[in-house]
């Protein structure tokens, strides 16, 4: 093995949701690196997009990773399946659209389809978000047993995003309970504020979970007069995705046609 390629690997790893932004002397310390070898490797990283200086002296994950996730295989399988499929939700709820994968205690947003109302200027596409705090997240928690539940709120410790994000194991579970049940996930500005969003589970032909797909909005009627007729168009696309993915449902969906939602 190739030590400094390694050694970069390792600083790649430092940044995480909670630590977006590093500077030299934490990763030479976390490291336990020279603070010149440590210079050297950023410099090769951000020469390739890999690391971008946000600060002076302040580091962050470069926009190049967004291009490589994107091109990992199951991520560029499911996202050609997806793709005209968000596109069409998106037409028909007037809303953005939203596919994700699971990576790690993560969903990672791979495709998009933004509404002119989306609050954020800046695009979802490779943000990375821990799994209780979002409907296409919860979708996947969904499908973890309760052990494997626990397991995850014991990693990550469910970090607080907004005051209605969920942080105990008590209330994350009794939420992936009544997940369970509806079928889809509901996040209630859990992650951003004045976003409300639906999420659905993606399973392939395995019948595991390969990603999630989501409608999402500022307006708080998602989640209350338009939920009923929301949620029937999500079930459908994200069962027909799952179809493109090789899986076969043991109840077919009982929507057969869609019709769109009045402009807003």
């Amino acid at each position: 093995m190739i030590n400094s390629i390694l050694k970069a690997l390792d600083i790649l790893a430092l940044f995480s949701d909670t630590e977006p932004r590093l500077d030299l002397a934490a990763i030479s310390e976390r490291l336990g690196l020279p603070k010149s070898t440590v210079h050297n490797l950023l410099q090769t990283l951000m020469s390739r997009g890999l690391i971008e200086q946000v600060e002076k002296g302040s580091y962050a994950v470069g926009t190049a990773l967004i291009v490589l996730s994107q091109s990992a295989r199951v991520n560029v399988e499911l996202r050609d399946r997806a793709a005209p499929m968000l596109r069409e939700l998106a037409d028909v709820c007037h809303e953005s659209t939203y596919l994700t994968v699971r990576e790690g205690d993560c969903v990672l947003y791979i495709y998009a389809v933004e509404s002119r109302h989306r609050l954020l200027a800046r695009s979802a596409i490779g943000e990375r978000v821990p799994l209780h705090c979002t409907g296409n997240g919860k979708s996947i928690l969904a499908q973890f047993s309760s052990s494997e539940l626990a397991a995850y709120a014991r990693r990550t410790g469910l970090p607080r995003f907004t005051p209605y994000t969920i942080t105990t194991l008590e209330g994350l579970s009794e939420e992936i309970k009544r997940t369970q049940v509806r079928g889809f996930a509901i996040d209630q500005q859990e992650h951003e504020l004045n976003t409300y969003c639906l999420g659905a589970p993606i399973f392939d032909g395995s019948a595991h979970t390969v990603g999630g797909c989501s409608i999402s909005g500022s307006d708080p009627e998602i989640i209350s007069s338009r939920l009923p007729l929301l949620v029937e168009h999500l079930k459908y696309f994200a069962q027909e995705i799952s179809r493109r993915m090789g899986y076969v449902p043991a109840i077919p969906s009982q929507v057969t046609y869609l019709v769109k939602e009045p402009e807003i």
